[in-house]
């Protein structure tokens, strides 16, 4: 195991599950935009009954996120993690980096985190450096692309539009690199996958050995939610999951205890308030 996950006192609970009775998180959702479409991804704001991500109860500017943060941090003693998760993607909506800057500046001992798609993870890593990011997400569904034209409708890079195959290798591509490039940095860096029956179960091995060559500490594997362009596809069963992570522990460190968190969720990982 990793050596960070042999410290008592490392108080992020994604990636410490011996902490998570003590230690929660808050999750800031200043990022709506994203730049990719994810073919199983429902996005809402305004919403007070799903418990997934993608959606959030409303978007924040960066000054009330900090407003919000104070609040929340008098009331709960538990908080040890600002996060930045959506409900689009953090890396494509300037608000996360203000955020941040604003949280460090009051905040200089809280962990910060994101979760991303990774498709501009190289290009403003400098900025996560900057900000003081010590620990990143970034959900990776294929490493081949012929698998990840299944998966992603298209993406944006450079205000140019690419779709099918061609939006899967741009994604891979700078997906890899961007990881590489955030371990050799010293940034914690966890790997979300859904398991996508049908489509990219019998791939996650794969991905496993290929994040773990770029200095992966942690994998997430996650059941597919079947909404969107994906409905039609039934969730994993337990069994199916479990199986897949107990192959795929072989190989990397793997997360059991992920709740699939909400962009806006606070408090201890199941016990949101």
């Amino acid at each position: 195991m990793n050596k960070e996950f042999n410290i008592v006192d490392f108080g992020h609970p994604c990636f410490n599950p011996d902490v998570t009775k003590y230690h929660g998180r808050i999750h800031l959702p200043v990022a709506p935009k994203c730049n990719i479409k994810c073919k199983y991804c429902d996005r809402k704001t305004g919403c007070i009954n799903e418990n997934r991500p993608g959606v959030t109860t409303k978007v924040m500017n960066p000054y009330e996120a900090l407003c919000y943060t104070k609040d929340i941090l008098e009331k709960e003693s538990c908080i040890s993690v600002v996060g930045i998760a959506g409900p689009g993607d953090p890396l494509y909506n300037e608000e996360t980096f203000m955020t941040f800057k604003l949280i460090s500046l009051e905040f200089k001992d809280m962990i910060k985190c994101l979760s991303t798609n990774g498709l501009l993870l190289s290009d403003k890593l400098p900025l996560l450096i900057d900000c003081g990011i010590s620990t990143l997400t970034v959900t990776i569904n294929a490493i081949d692309p012929y698998i990840g034209k299944e998966i992603y409708d298209y993406a944006v890079y450079k205000n140019i539009v690419y779709k099918g195959i061609d939006a899967a290798k741009l994604l891979i591509e700078k997906q890899l690199e961007g990881i590489e490039a955030a371990c050799d940095n010293g940034i914690l860096v966890k790997i979300n996958t859904v398991l996508i029956p049908g489509i990219n179960d019998g791939h996650i091995k794969e991905i496993a050995q290929k994040v773990k060559e770029l200095g992966i500490d942690i994998m997430n594997i996650m059941p597919l939610i079947s909404q969107a362009e994906l409905s039609h596809i039934k969730v994993p069963e337990c069994k199916e999951l479990e199986k897949v992570r107990m192959e795929n522990s072989k190989i990397v460190n793997q997360m059991y205890h992920c709740r699939q968190c909400r962009a806006d969720a606070v408090g201890l990982l199941g016990e949101d308030i």
